[in-house]
């Protein structure tokens, strides 16, 4: 049969791999497999026949391998590493090299099918295939809230193919809303594999690209000429911080070994809702990176590895535009949230994670996180290849300060069932990649009601992953205990008399230190962080004494943060803390986040 136009002209113009995609594609190391995936199980008593067989798998999956070009693709590198690899069409792609089957041992409970994922997890893809792996587990018969006789699929693709985003579009091609439902009637040309370059091709197009790569940097650099302007101003203003935040060095950032563990913790998506609506302005991404922070508090403390600032999640963003939603790789951008691990009060590290992570929009949102994101992508194939071996190989985790003390990716899933050849998900736990100075991986999915923590850590780092599991629901449930709790009512201002004092009319500063001199108000400014003008604009609000910030709630500091614009300094540096310190022992403590511990 004939190729159409549109098909020679993709076969003769390959699609390449960014710098970030072939990044991924260079981490890749016996002890740092860099594929994310995820378990979904399912009820096979919804299939036709109350069954589904393993070969009813596979002809469900090589029906709708058209719907995306990621399954039959394949990495072609350029000669000596001179340019990314591009994805090639792969002559002998056979389905069943990447879909297997297993089954676990009787009695088929969670604790097994969670050793099982981290086995299968802990396995590198053979990267000279199609960059992907099913792998279908039969005998899940005591798992709680589970119809017996289910089955798991444990799912891997590589990073450099696929992100978050692109990786919930490939499930939804494999998915269907109905238990029945007929791919046969969608029209698509039967497949041949394209032509692969050869090496001459690609030494020439490495040689032209490496040469019109700086005109490319010069554009970049002009889209980021206006952000960088508003970032300037923005840390002018005091809006951002300059030399960003302290990352402490914890069990999870050093090197990694091969072996992995994988853990899920389920929550009620009503009851996150009913904790977001607590707050006004707060998301659902806010409330799981403070039960994420309030987990990480409680396990390390019980290890007494509790640092005194607090932990800093990578939280990626996506800066895919909807035309790209089917394109192959990486279309990310990262935040740097800190998690509040220092705030023992639940609420409060909520306060404190949303005006963090708002914070941290803002600031992509006046640099551009599409345009950082293209940036990251000009570096060097060779360079950037060499980068990542040498990294892992000495040992730089264990030397170089962290820059994230872990992740947390938030993928919003879809709320109507899902149905795999018949048989309906009843559960969706999604997996990522650990890597050296990186080792605890946080998935947060959302699937018919629910929201899953996923945890997929080093073993070593995390030997008891059902307690850290435990953490993360205590951390939850105290948060929404907090949340119930009835709303403690506001201060209300005193009213100005007819006959105020001729010092009402005096400068604001000017009444405060007569305030203090007469005692009838407090020197705020012994607290770190709060200045001669923050006390003055807090004394306008009727805040004068420190027992007036030590016995502020949750809610009433997060009200005054706001009305004031003071942008979260009273959690970020722990006013109510100092200020409770300083009361009972008559002077500030050493570190101002000790007081929270």
């Amino acid at each position: 049969m004939a190729k159409k136009l549109g098909d020679l002209i993709k076969e003769w113009s390959p699609e390449q791999l960014t710098g970030l995609d072939a990044l991924f594609a260079a981490a890749e190391t016996p002890r740092t497999p860099m594929h994310i995936g995820g378990c979904a199980i399912y009820d096979p008593s919804t299939a036709p026949g109350g069954a589904v067989r393993f070969k009813d798998i596979l002809q469900f999956v090589e029906d709708r391998l058209h719907r995306t070009q990621t399954f039959r693709q394949k990495l072609k590198h350029a000669p000596l590493g001179l340019d990314n690899p591009y994805w090639v069409d792969d002559p002998d792609f056979d389905i069943e090299f990447h879909i297997r089957h297993i089954a676990l041992p009787q009695p088929g409970d969670w604790r097994q099918l969670c050793i099982q994922v981290a086995r299968l997890h802990a396995r590198s893809l053979d990267m000279s295939k199609p960059l992907w792996e099913f792998t279908v587990i039969e005998g899940l018969d005591n798992i709680p809230g589970v119809p017996k006789g289910s089955y798991a699929i444990v799912s891997k693709v590589h990073h450099c193919a696929v992100d978050g985003v692109s990786g919930v579009e490939i499930s939804q091609a494999l998915h269907t809303l109905e238990a029945e439902d007929d791919v046969a009637s969608e029209a698509h040309d039967p497949w041949t594999p394209g032509r692969t370059p050869g090496a001459i091709e690609l030494l020439a197009r490495a040689n032209f690209n490496n040469a019109v790569k700086p005109f490319h940097a010069m554009n970049v650099a002009r889209k980021l000429a206006p952000g960088a302007w508003k970032y300037a101003a923005g840390v002018t203003r005091g809006d951002f911080r300059l030399l960003g935040t302290k990352v402490p060095r914890t069990r999870f950032n050093a090197t990694v070994s091969g072996h992995r563990v994988f853990e899920g913790v389920t929550f009620d998506l009503a009851d996150v809702k009913k904790i977001r609506g607590r707050i006004p302005g707060v998301t659902v991404n806010d409330v799981m990176l403070a039960v994420v922070g309030g987990g990480l508090r409680r396990y390390l403390k019980s290890k007494d590895e509790l640092p005194a600032d607090s932990l800093i999640a990578m939280a990626p963003i996506s800066v895919r535009a909807k035309g790209e939603k089917s394109a192959l790789g990486n279309q990310v951008s990262a935040l740097s949230v800190p998690l509040g691990t220092h705030v023992a009060d639940p609420l409060a590290r909520l306060h404190f994670t949303h005006n963090e992570a708002t914070s941290q929009k803002e600031m992509a949102n006046a640099v551009g996180a599409r345009d950082l994101a293209d940036a990251s992508k000009l570096a060097p194939a060779t360079l950037s290849g060499v980068s990542a071996r040498l990294y892992s190989r000495l040992g730089l985790a264990n030397r170089l300060s962290p820059m994230f003390n872990t992740v947390v990716t938030n993928v919003p899933g879809p709320q109507a069932p899902l149905y795999m050849a018949g048989a309906r998900m009843v559960a969706s736990y999604g997996t990522g990649p650990v890597m050296d100075s990186m080792g605890l991986f946080h998935a947060v999915t959302s699937y018919c009601g629910e929201i899953v923590i996923t945890v997929t850590a080093c073993r070593d780092m995390l030997p008891d992953p059902a307690f850290y599991a435990e953490c993360l629901q205590a951390s939850f449930d105290e948060l929404l205990d907090a949340a119930s709790e009835p709303r403690a009512p506001k201060k209300r201002k005193k009213a100005a008399t007819a006959d105020a004092s001729p010092l009402s009319e005096q400068p604001i500063d000017i009444q405060i230190e007569t305030a203090v001199a007469a005692g009838a108000a407090d020197d705020l400014t012994v607290i770190r962080g709060l200045g001669r003008a923050l006390a003055a604009r807090l004394a306008a609000a009727g805040i004068g004494t420190l027992r007036d910030i030590a016995t502020l709630s949750p809610e009433a500091a997060a009200a005054l943060d706001q009305d004031l614009a003071l942008r979260g300094r009273i959690f970020r540096d722990d006013w109510i803390g100092q200020a409770a310190a300083i009361l009972a022992n008559g002077r500030a403590p050493a570190d101002a986040a000790a007081s929270v511990h």
